[in-house]
């Protein structure tokens, strides 16, 4: 049974994980990339940091099939604290700020912004530049504003960061008792 993640280093740079981040079997995380404590990498999405940098907070998740990568000198992909991103997404040299929520299968393209307590709908193009303000919720493709986000939502995002906090270390503790 294979249960180890891919961690590969690039060019000599090893991935630095916090010791407490779960990285799922079939993930892989590739180069120069940092994640910080609680945070989450699920199965089949890929990290790579093979031409810049990735940084990605504490208690942040990388949902299943997600693929977060950078532009060849140009940019690297910043992921703040307790941010949340869906299922099968792509995330490409962009910043992603504390707080803010990235729908199943959205894209974020090179130089956006999505700031604190925003949240980009499932599906959803974010194009390059676009930057995505505080307390709203964007859709479509390119994406727009569709309307202010409720208090109730913004609570949403640091819940569910917390419940794939605790998600990974349960995985964790599971799969080392294998």
């Amino acid at each position: 049974m294979q249960t180890n993640p891919i961690i590969l280093p690039w060019r000599g740079v090893i991935p630095a994980l916090d010791p407490t981040v779960f990285v799922a079997p079939g993930a892989s995380v590739i180069g120069d990339v940092v994640i910080g404590a609680g945070s989450s990498v699920w199965f089949g999405a890929v990290v790579r940091g093979d031409v810049h940098q990735i940084r990605i907070g504490c208690r942040s998740n990388i949902q299943d099939g997600t693929v977060v990568h950078v532009s060849r000198g140009k940019s690297g992909t910043a992921i703040g604290d307790d941010v949340l991103v869906g299922h099968n997404c792509i995330i490409h040299a962009c910043t992603l700020q504390s707080r803010s929520f990235i729908g199943m299968g959205a894209v974020v393209m090179d130089f956006a912004v999505v700031e604190s307590g925003a949240m980009v709908a499932a599906g959803a193009l974010v194009p390059q530049g676009r930057r995505i303000p505080s307390g709203e919720l964007w859709g479509g493709s390119p994406a727009r504003k569709m309307r202010d986000l409720t208090p109730d939502e913004t609570d949403f995002i640091v819940s569910q960061c917390a419940h794939y906090s605790a998600l990974g270390k349960e995985y964790k503790e599971m799969i080392a008792s294998l």
